[in-house]
């Protein structure tokens, strides 16, 4: 009998029979006098190529080959590279040196020193990193974690996902589980290619946290747009028009949420009409496992890496380098192709093998096939590798090694097994109908090299590749607050009523929100909408965590923050009040900030080299850093994505928080009104002269907030958004039809992040 192990592994030394009626693959080109090319004609060659990478970086690659593998690449390792080296791929922004830094306000100038003497307390005794945008994003968690707060925080190699330890009630018996929560963007491919690109946008939000070897149960779309109301005839050249984007984002985001079967339990979009430079398409999903099921171990030679799931073609090639780009008016013609074809049933077999602890058990690690395809996905499971792309299963023959190396898919999986392992893992995917591969093998010498047809098309240095591109650097300035234009206001409540209820931003999204099944998987806890008349929006979805044929009473909480007019006036405050509010929301919905972890999503024009430019993220994080750090919260993910621009047009700057928890399912709670005769009140922090949030009034408000719920006083809790109190009051009484007799009218229209509108049949001191 045959080892069906060794013979796949004897086959991947030469090519399948049954292929050899077609035409082999040409081999890639090397590009010969590559290493002696001038800066003019390398200028020439990212030109002609369309490459990612600027100027210092092909100086930089072409050091490399001249000087320590003294060859001409191929153009497979100059894709490889772009891809590696890309934005997307590796924050080639946000790892950006920052010299210089000039700061106007005061306040921020404060933080900023906060942020430096934060940098002393993490790097105590070690070589600091440098100031970079990462280092800024990342801080808080580092200096929250040295402090013994981050107690939860689960940690490994594997960083494809936020992943937190919570304690499960499972048939009454209390379980440790694995938590996990990512946001993803799919800003450049929606924005040319509305449905697929907002499909697989959810399909690589699921992917990070199933190749956790989680499952994932909910989802939460937050989306921006322009006017989608303008008249076609209106739209830019080089654009689709809104009404065509946001309708056919919509369908194709929950034609993949409904085929794979995942409840999308919150849906809101934003409209800004500096979204008409790129449209915003952010997924969230929240995943869960049994801690037990998930194995992480450090890969070894001899282990086998296995390509599970979908076959390969040349949709998504590009797709990471393309995503890091700003567009101009060819875009929409020229990147069609950079967009994936999702396959929700595939990804739905990955989903239920991963749900088996019998395969979960058998990886060592896992990596998902999102930007960058076989050269990223497998290329850093390990730093030694040797890799057949003839074994990659392919749609269709003819694909060059190029794109079978850079082709990315939602529904692709590189698990690494022990080699003893791989027959018992190949057995448990074929029992799901899932194509699994053996397409690569862990070497000791830190390489990566990749084969066509016997010939090495791919061949270069760890280290070299690690190195993410030669370094940059850059100044800095943050500049004064961007005062809002003031409009003038309607006489009576009643004016000012309906300009808000016509709002864009404040009027009902149900419609929208309908095109979503929020109620697969029967865990929901939170509808989008409550009440018996189904008008209320909830501001945070709620599910039960996913305990496989039993019965639990935990449920998880997830919701976010952002106000884009806001941080359009200053980012610095925006992302203060986004982090703000993300936690209100949770605490609305009766968790806990002290069991709160968050996400961020940042998302930005093209920085170029402009210190202004560069002062909006730098601004923006700055805010985060502050909020986090008063209220004892960390940013433990997060997605940059810095390619919002369009000609001269940029996004508004974007600093989404996701805010994630867990509770009993008992007590959670929804913000329509409960019933007639009940008294509303309200708390709320101040601010100051600056725009300012007082923290210690915030902290105040939001332990006061969670102790009168705690106590069972509170019958439904709306956190003040955009709109203020009003929105809140018009929301609130809509669920149930009851209305309300107002004894204050103050500051009804005020934004005021932080503060809590409430019902309860009680009196209620120090509430208003």
């Amino acid at each position: 009998l045959i080892n069906p192990v060794e013979a796949r592994l004897a086959s991947m030394e030469k090519p399948d029979t049954i292929l050899q009626k077609y035409p082999k693959p040409d081999l890639p080109e090397v590009l010969e006098g590559f290493i002696s090319y001038d800066r003019e004609q390398l200028n020439d060659f990212l030109s002609q190529y369309g490459l990612a990478m600027d100027l210092a970086d092909i100086c930089f690659l072409q050091e490399y080959f001249r000087d320590e593998e003294k060859r001409d690449p191929t153009i497979t390792e100059i894709r490889v590279v772009d891809t590696y080296w890309s934005d997307h791929c590796r924050h080639t922004t946000f790892n950006t040196i920052i010299n210089d830094i000039k700061i106007a306000p005061d306040y921020i100038k404060k933080t900023y020193e906060d942020y430096l003497k934060l940098r002393e307390e993490v790097y105590q005794g070690r070589t600091p990193k440098p100031v970079t945008l990462m280092d800024l994003g990342t801080i808080a968690a580092k200096a929250l974690k040295k402090r013994g707060v981050l107690k939860d925080l689960d940690e490994s190699e594997e960083i494809n996902a936020c992943s937190v330890r919570i304690t499960v009630d499972v048939d009454g018996e209390d379980q440790d589980w694995l938590l996990m929560f990512k946001n993803e963007t799919h800003n450049h491919p929606t924005e040319i290619e509305p449905f697929g690109g907002a499909a697989t946008c959810l399909g690589g939000a699921i992917r990070d946290p199933l190749s956790g070897r989680s499952y994932v149960y909910q989802a939460m779309r937050i989306t921006g747009a322009a006017d989608p109301l303008k008249p076609v005839e209106e739209t830019m050249k080089g654009k689709l028009p809104q009404r065509k984007i946001v309708t056919t984002a919509a369908a194709g985001y929950s034609s993949y949420g409904n085929q794979i079967g995942l409840s999308t339990g919150l849906v809101r979009e934003l409209y800004h009409p500096g979204y008409v430079a790129k449209r915003m398409e952010v997924g969230g999903v929240i995943a869960a496992a049994p801690a037990e099921n998930v194995i992480r171990e450090t890969p070894e030679p001899g282990d086998l890496v296995i390509l599970l799931g979908g076959r390969t073609g040349r949709d998504g090639c590009g797709g990471a380098t393309g995503s890091s780009k700003a567009h101009s008016v060819e875009s929409l013609e020229s990147c069609g192709a950079e967009v994936q074809k999702g396959n929700a049933p595939e990804e739905r077999k990955l989903q239920r093998l991963f749900r088996n602890p019998e395969a979960t058990r058998l990886i060592r690690r896992c990596n998902d096939f999102g930007a960058g395809g076989v050269s990223v996905a497998i290329g850093e499971l390990a730093d030694g590798l040797m890799i057949n792309l003839d074994k990659v299963p392919k749609k269709y023959e003819g694909l060059n090694g190029t794109e079978l190396a850079i082709s990315e898919s939602q529904e692709r999986m590189a698990v690494v097994v022990r080699r003893e392992d791989a027959e018992k893992f190949i057995a448990l995917a074929d029992a799901e109908n899932l194509e699994s591969t053996i397409v690569a093998e862990v070497q000791a010498e830190p390489r990566m090299v990749m084969t066509l047809e016997g010939t090495e098309i791919v061949n270069i240095s760890r280290a070299f590749l690690n190195t993410n591109g030669a370094r940059r650097y850059t100044d800095i300035e943050v500049g004064l607050r961007n005062e809002a234009e003031m409009k003038p206001e309607a006489l009576t409540l009643k004016e000012k009523m309906a300009a808000l209820a016509g709002d864009l931003n404040i009027c009902s999204e149900k419609g929208l929100s309908e095109r979503f099944d929020s109620t697969i998987g029967s865990g929901t806890v939170l509808m989008p909408f409550g009440g018996k008349t189904q008008l209320t929006p909830n501001q945070t979805m709620a599910a039960k965590i996913p305990v496989l044929n039993h019965e639990t009473n935990t449920a998880s909480l997830m919701s976010w923050g952002f106000d884009p007019y806001l941080s359009s006036e200053s980012p610095y405050l925006g992302a203060e009040a986004a982090v703000i509010s993300s936690a209100a929301n949770i605490i609305a919905a009766g968790g806990s900030l002290g069991h709160t972890w968050l996400s961020f999503q940042e998302y930005f024009g093209r920085v170029n080299h402009e210190p202004k430019r560069w002062g909006l993220p730098f601004g923006a994080l700055l805010g985060a850093l502050k909020a986090q750090m008063e209220l004892g919260i960390a940013a433990i993910g997060g997605k940059d994505s810095m390619s919002g621009t369009f000609e001269d047009i940029d996004v508004p700057p974007t600093l989404i928080s996701f805010a994630v928890s867990s509770a009993k399912a008992d007590y959670v709670l929804s913000p329509e009104f409960k019933g007639a005769g009940h008294k509303l009140y309200v708390l709320e922090p101040k601010y100051d002269e600056n725009g300012e949030a007082d923290f210690a009034g915030v902290r105040a408000v939001f332990s006061r907030m969670e102790e009168l719920i705690r106590d069972g006083k509170v019958l439904s809790v709306w956190a003040l958004e955009r709109g203020g109190i009003a929105e809140g009051l018009l929301k609130c009484a809509l669920g149930n039809r009851i209305g309300i007799e107002l004894k204050d009218q103050r500051k009804l229209f005020d934004k005021c992040y932080g503060a809590f509108l409430f019902e309860t049949a009680e009196e209620i001191e120090g509430a208003r």
